[in-house]
């Protein structure tokens, strides 16, 4: 029988205040929507408020008992997070007369159900180390589905395919398999490709050879811009192994070769796609008549720049704007509907929820114990993040608008399955990391033999009697 080394407390009551806090600011928000647009208490407020009570109270059992010591911080923002654009997509579908916020429940409730899979399904995030390359193949098919018949074009981006019943963007869940894919190969490769290579001054540049992932990982950035038109998954895809490359290894070179890439890439797109041209020209002149007028033009962020305006510091109050007269409010501008009716200080509140939400899995992160675990959660931390700077930087035109949706607030089904599945597996990782440690022996169905590994190989040498191994 092992010995318990360290004692952890599982924090499940903390989070369930925070839970309370959480639904009172979502539920809360749809509250006020109702109350401004004279529509009181009507079933609308009671069926999205009780589903979303229930899909967060029903995972917060589920942590209880399948990973009690997981991050009692993380469930809480993602629910306000949800809550406060499903009260925002419902406020502009009073103004519209759309549904949208039906669907938007409707695939809350299919996200939230399909992370609960995930925490019963995958007992142990190291479980994932081993489907490394069977995830570059699911990730592969995954990209090219909306190049076949079931593929469909939508506002001149073809990232969609037919289901059936609606849409769906499969370049959603490639972002998470893409992750295990780069963590599983740079865990196992990551003493080859830290030692090896040529020195140029004070930067290590790696072997031709080792630079395998890099070079899929260009291509595919390229390849969704080139056949998909879509800049921001190009720009997601890319940035996302740059980020996990750099912490498995912290050399510079590594981002200097990754910057060469892009620059290239880039400097290709602007001159021979004019979908990308018209991006950039429509960011630089936003505000010159022809842009602004022009069909695919500026007006988009122009206006949703002028209802950031209007909101002020405390912002027009929730339903007292007109966030409807910006294009895709609830969608790709539902930062600037949120801008103009809570203001910069509502924003700011926003913006540093995100902030604690990556910032929790960094910390899950730094406390799990295997270095697959660790690439993973920062992998898919840096995802949302990057996810936010894009589109919060496309709406206050900091940089150009790519069409990227605001996790877990946007109108978008795919796009909220997948970052669901991804606090899932950001859960499991805190678990693992937070759990009491226990002395004994380690399981190899969860981890390929240390032997098998570079990095286990090292860690062997640098272990000492004291720590029990015979």
């Amino acid at each position: 029988m092992s010995d318990l080394l360290t004692v952890a407390k599982p924090r499940r009551n903390i989070e369930a205040l925070l839970l309370l806090v959480a639904l009172l600011v979502g539920v809360g928000a749809n509250m006020i929507v109702g109350l401004d647009e004279d529509r009181g208490f009507d079933s609308d407020f009671w069926v999205q408020g009780g589903t979303l009570m229930a899909l967060v109270v029903v995972f917060h059992l589920v942590l209880r008992f399948r990973a009690k010591y997981a991050d009692p911080v993380i469930l809480p923002i993602v629910t306000a997070l949800n809550g406060i654009g499903l009260a925002m997509i419902h406020r502009l579908d009073i103004t519209n007369g759309d549904t949208a916020a039906d669907r938007q429940l409707l695939w809350s409730t299919v996200a939230v159900a399909a992370g609960i899979a995930v925490m019963f399904v995958i007992k142990d995030h190291r479980i994932l180390r081993r489907y490394t390359y069977i995830s570059l193949i699911v990730s592969a098919i995954l990209l090219l589905l909306p190049l076949t018949p079931l593929g469909t074009t939508i506002n001149g981006a073809r990232i969609w395919i037919n289901v059936g019943v609606g849409t769906f963007q499969p370049g959603e869940i490639a972002k998470i398999t893409l992750a295990i894919f780069f963590a599983g190969y740079l865990s196992t490769n990551r003493d080859l490709i830290l030692l090896a290579g040529r020195k140029v001054g004070p930067l290590q540049f790696p072997r031709m050879q080792d630079m395998g992932p890099m070079i899929v990982a260009w291509l595919v950035s390229i390849g969704v811009l080139v056949f998909q038109r879509d800049l921001g998954s190009s720009i997601l895809f890319f940035g996302l192994f740059m980020a996990m490359i750099y912490v498995a290894t912290s050399r510079v070179s590594w981002v200097v070769i990754g910057l060469g890439l892009l620059a290239v890439g880039g400097f290709a797109a602007l001159q021979l796609f004019g979908h990308v041209q018209q991006r950039i020209h429509g960011w630089l002149n936003a505000f010159d008549p022809e842009v602004y007028n022009a069909v695919g033009g500026s007006y988009q962020v122009v206006q949703g720049l002028f209802g950031l305006a209007s909101g002020g510091l405390i912002g027009t109050g929730l339903g007292q704007g007109r966030p409807d007269l910006v294009t895709f409010a609830n969608s790709d501008m539902i930062i600037a509907a949120l801008g103009e009716e809570l203001g910069l200080i509502g924003i700011f509140a926003i913006v540093l929820m995100y902030v604690l939400l990556v910032s929790r899995g960094f910390r899950a992160a730094l406390g799990t114990k295997d270095g697959f675990g660790k690439l993973l959660a920062c992998g898919l931390s840096f995802t949302i993040a990057l996810q936010c700077f894009v589109v919060i930087g496309g709406v206050t035109r900091l940089i150009p608008l790519t069409g990227l949706t605001t996790p877990f607030m946007s109108a978008g089904g795919s796009s909220l399955l997948a970052n669901w599945i991804i606090v899932a597996l950001l859960l499991l990782i805190s678990d693992a990391s937070r759990r009491p440690v226990t002395s004994g022996p380690v399981s190899t169905d969860m981890v390929p033999a240390m032997s098998e590994s570079p990095i286990g190989a090292s860690a062997r040498a640098r272990r000492t009697p004291k720590e029990g191994v015979e």
